[in-house]
């Protein structure tokens, strides 16, 4: 029996072929360069000093009260967002789950829902700022003082709103494969509806709220952009401060010693998402599908405040989006709101150099990264290859790190030799690729564990070669995941800052960066522009890769059953 597609077997054990063996040097190589070779030079220069293993670094970062008291405001930071961010996310997964709306208006929920996903990292914090900060439109609308945004409460809020939609694809998920006979035979048995959400739906939701829970713990974590706007220097968090500790002090070491102490809780976070995922068992699935029309909710007057709820807050961030376009036209806001294009011709000259160099880093990055990807996903679920769960966790390690440390590492490891990249677009584009590669990693790989290998084994028999078995078989198969990979990675190439600001350098310009220095520099007109014409490049190209998808695989749409 053949051990798999391009393996023999060989005295018992399975026999990688030439080019699957070439393959895996390849990719073990890459991740070797730039995801182990980084990592290993942050912990050199946190735990050695003239040549020998010190503590001297981390003890240095530690002693300052000014870091305990990052740390400490980065975990209640965290803690905080996780909590309300799931509690909203459940609302609104709730809402378009088990209350009955009409289907157009469950759309336009998740279509507001997942507008953060494809906006810059400061666009909420723009957009609070414009609403809610010095001059802001809703503080002149109700005539109410200036407030003190910034700080925790602004982080805060900007965060929840940024990061709430994570919980919300969780638990619509969660929701969704919930058997529904389960809440009907609750309800039969005379319990009311607010009983039947007490005693069945809630505690069967309760690994789904885990785990969204520590989604957004470290999310919050790790976020760079909303603190580095939001907080100031009332609230300072590790991921600003590991920032300022190397382009303020210079501090270099400091710096990686700080992104270290940030690296333990957000390595514990992930493992402890992780055991919670495996507990998604818990739920019950039947697949069949129950009335959800006779069980609604808890209640209709519990539904009504739901709903509520979940209205005030989608009105909320359409307008918080409404606001970054209107002051995206405007001369000065909050000192002359007549209306300009100059802010857009200003992103169109002054900015041109970003805009075009952000395309290019980001079509480069989706391009190879799609083929990383597609590489990583078919070696860890296709072939029988040498430390295959080794490879999957090194694949994913610059995902689960820091921003902020990654960025670090790579200033460490590519500022000096052997192998000196810093400035050039390769460091950008490798660091896209090898940390924001994770989703298609993942998507592929599990495209392909649910395809029969019988298929492909039967294309073989029939004397189709490999090559061609893979683009007949294989590929439209898996199209749909590469694609949703490749959209994901263009996304987040584009609108990424918390790594990819240590790597920028004149000659290559970044977006989000000149977003950055406009809403230091307090030109949020500009700032607003700049966002505006990212996320319509985000919009475009995600609709264009979907395009050239089906256009390259027509048989994708089609399923397994088709021809």
């Amino acid at each position: 029996m053949a051990a798999g597609l391009g393996q023999t077997v060989q005295n018992g054990k399975a026999r990688l072929d030439p080019l699957t063996l070439a393959l895996l040097l390849l990719l073990w190589t890459g991740l070797a360069v730039f995801v182990l070779y980084p990592l290993v030079r942050l912990l050199a220069a946190v735990f050695a000093a003239g040549g020998t293993a010190s503590l001297g670094n981390l003890a240095k970062v530690l002693g300052s009260a000014y870091t305990r008291r990052a740390l400490v405001n980065s975990l209640f930071l965290a803690g905080t967002v996780a909590v309300f961010g799931t509690f909203l996310g459940y609302l609104f997964a709730f809402s378009v789950t088990r209350i009955p709306l009409p289907r157009a208006f469950r759309w336009f929920l998740r279509g507001v829902v997942v507008l953060p996903f494809v906006s810059p990292p400061f666009t909420s914090s723009i957009a609070l700022t414009l609403a809610l900060g010095p001059g802001g439109m809703l503080l002149k609308l109700f005539h109410v003082p200036d407030l003190n945004l910034y700080g925790f409460p602004g982080t805060w809020l900007a965060e929840t709103l940024t990061y709430f939609p994570i919980a919300f694809l969780a638990l619509s998920a969660i929701l969704e494969a919930m058997d529904p006979n389960l809440e009907e035979a609750a309800a039969s048995l005379g319990g009311s509806r607010w009983r039947t959400f007490r005693t069945v739906t809630l505690p069967l939701s309760v690994p789904g709220i885990s785990n969204a829970f520590l989604l957004l713990f470290g999310a919050s974590l790790t976020d760079f952009a909303t603190p580095l706007v939001m907080a100031g220097h009332t609230f300072p968090v590790l991921t600003t401060q590991a920032y300022l500790q190397i382009t303020g002090m210079y501090d270099l070491k400091g710096g990686a010693a700080i992104s270290f102490v940030l690296l333990l809780p957000a390595l514990l976070v992930y493992f402890l998402q992780q055991f919670w995922a495996e507990r998604r068992s818990r739920v019950t699935v039947t697949g069949r599908e129950g009335p959800r029309s006779a069980f609604r909710g808890a209640g209709r007057f519990a539904g009504i405040l739901v709903l509520f709820a979940v209205s005030a807050v989608t009105l909320f961030i359409l307008f918080l989006y409404s606001i970054l376009f209107l002051g995206s036209f405007v001369k000065a806001w909050g000192l002359d709101h007549s209306l300009t294009l100059e802010n857009y011709a200003y992103v169109f000259t002054v900015g041109r150099k970003a805009v075009l160099d952000t395309v290019l880093i980001a079509l480069a990055a989706t391009v190879l990264g799609t083929a990383v990807a597609a590489l990583t996903g078919f070696l860890s679920a296709r072939r029988e290859v040498p430390f295959r769960n080794v490879l999957g966790f090194v694949s994913l390690l610059n995902y689960i790190l820091p921003g902020t440390v990654v960025g670090i590492a790579y200033v460490i490891a590519f500022n000096s030799g052997p192998l000196v990249l810093t400035g050039t677009m390769t460091i950008l584009v490798a660091l896209c690729v090898f940390r924001y590669d994770a989703v298609g990693i993942r998507s592929t790989a599990a495209a392909l564990r649910q395809i029969d290998p019988s298929l492909e084994e039967a294309s073989l028999s029939l004397g189709a070669g490999r090559g061609t078995t893979f683009l007949r078989i294989t590929l439209p198969l898996v199209a749909p995941a590469v694609a949703a990979g490749a959209r994901y990675l263009f996304v987040v190439s584009m609108t990424a800052i918390s790594a990819t600001i240590f790597l920028v350098s004149v000659r290559w310009s970044l977006l989000t960066v000149r977003i950055l220095e406009c809403v230091t520099e307090l030109l949020f007109a500009q700032a607003a522009a700049f966002s505006v014409v990212l996320i319509l490049i985000v919009f475009l190209a995600s609709g264009a890769i979907l395009l050239l998808m089906r256009l390259l695989v027509p048989q994708s749409s089609s399923g397994p059953g088709g021809s």
